[in-house]
């Protein structure tokens, strides 16, 4: 017993992330494909977020929460991605203590921000299509920053807790964790403590932080439907289902593969690893296109850009 008490969090220094078990030649191949999908995300969240800045038509709440949800995409990707990256072509695949924690850390706090800022931004909806009048009068420059500081509040808090409880455990077990960055069902998996405060909380965070983001999502598009089913003709139904089709498509990408990976069974870890990339890389990729082209304000920006560029040129 007295081995187990002394053997704590301080005595590991790193952390094997075991990534992708596949052959080693395949790594190279998992390498270029990471690129090139992190190289999307970048190039498309930094194009979304230079259009809504430089485009004074886009100064609108709508366009406020979608410039931060392109900065939260392109954050939580690079927590994750270069690190992968690094790991897919290196033979000894570590990471430290510290860099495991911090990753965890900002991974937490972006993707938890995130699910506030869907919730602001169809709460932005339910607002502009149920109340248009007072569309300006509630969605002030001042309640979008507010909403947006509390979304990272919140994330942070939730970060904070989680670390804590995550990184406070014993691993004498192991420190071998399988999957391509810090999990926090994988670290759990190799502790050697009593993991019963950690599901408490864990269940708390849900219950107290996550779980109302969704419920103000499927609140707002119940009376965002029920208001659009009250307009007589066919032609103003479709205009108003368009101006909140690329929030919803994006919401349930989202949530959909975060279901998907906290579903898969736990004997199946590839096909957890496989799904958490989609919501790592692929939804951030995703998101600015989804956005793009089915936002004729965003094609109109573009498209005065690239205008005045060959102007120039």
């Amino acid at each position: 017993m007295g081995d187990r008490e002394a053997c704590n969090h301080s005595d590991v220094t790193d952390f094997i992330l075991v990534g992708f078990r596949v052959r080693p030649e395949l790594h190279i191949l998992l390498f270029l494909l990471f690129l090139l999908v992190y190289g999307m995300v970048l190039l498309g969240n930094i194009s979304m977020i230079g259009i809504i800045v430089t485009d004074s038509q886009l100064n609108t709440p709508m366009y406020f929460f979608l410039g931060n949800l392109s900065f939260i995409d392109l954050s939580y990707s690079t927590v994750i991605a270069p690190k992968a990256m690094v790991n897919f072509m290196s033979e000894k695949k570590t990471v430290s203590f510290v860099g495991c924690a911090a990753q965890f850390f900002f991974f937490a706090l972006f993707i938890v921000t995130e699910g506030f800022v869907l919730a602001a931004m169809a709460y932005d909806r339910f607002i502009a299509i149920c109340n248009p009048l007072l569309y300006n009068v509630h969605m002030s420059r001042r309640l979008c920053t507010q909403l947006v500081a509390g979304s990272y509040f919140c994330g942070w808090v939730s970060s904070i807790l989680q670390v804590t409880i995550t990184f406070s455990v014993s691993f004498c077990a192991s420190r071998v964790i399988d999957h391509f960055y810090c999990d926090s069902y994988q670290i759990e998996k190799i502790s050697s403590s009593n993991l019963f405060v950690n599901k408490m909380v864990s269940l708390s965070l849900a219950a107290f932080i996550i779980l109302p983001t969704i419920v103000v999502i499927v609140v707002s598009y119940m009376y965002i439907v029920t208001t659009v089913l009250k307009i007589p003709s066919s032609e103003g139904r479709k205009k108003a289902f368009s101006t909140c089709s690329s929030h919803l498509g994006v919401v349930s990408l989202l949530y959909g593969t975060v279901s998907f990976v906290y579903l898969t069974p736990p004997s199946n870890p590839e096909l957890r690893k496989v799904a958490s990339v989609v919501y790592i890389l692929v939804t951030p990729m995703l998101n600015p296109l989804i956005y793009s082209l089915r936002n004729k304000d965003v094609k109109q920006a573009l498209r005065k850009i690239l205008w005045k560029k060959k102007a120039l040129s």
